[in-house]
């Protein structure tokens, strides 16, 4: 993973409301990760679709641990 492919997006945390920037690498494709909130340490699902014609992140989804993405 190069540093330069790395997206910055920027969302709210589902549980605390907290600003979170996350850092998404769109070269894995489409697929569902998971990842802490640095404030309350609540387990954020993340939902993230890239477009297989151009590589880029088309939109990033986060849930709590009860949603389904």
């Amino acid at each position: 993973m190069q540093e330069d492919t790395l997206v910055e997006y920027d969302a709210f945390c589902p549980y605390c409301d907290t600003l979170l920037t996350l850092l998404i690498d769109p070269s894995q494709g489409s697929h569902v990760t998971w990842e802490d909130c640095h404030q309350c340490c609540a387990p954020i699902q993340l939902a993230i679709e890239v477009s297989l014609v151009t590589g880029e992140l088309e939109s990033v989804s986060l849930g709590s641990d009860d949603d389904v993405l």
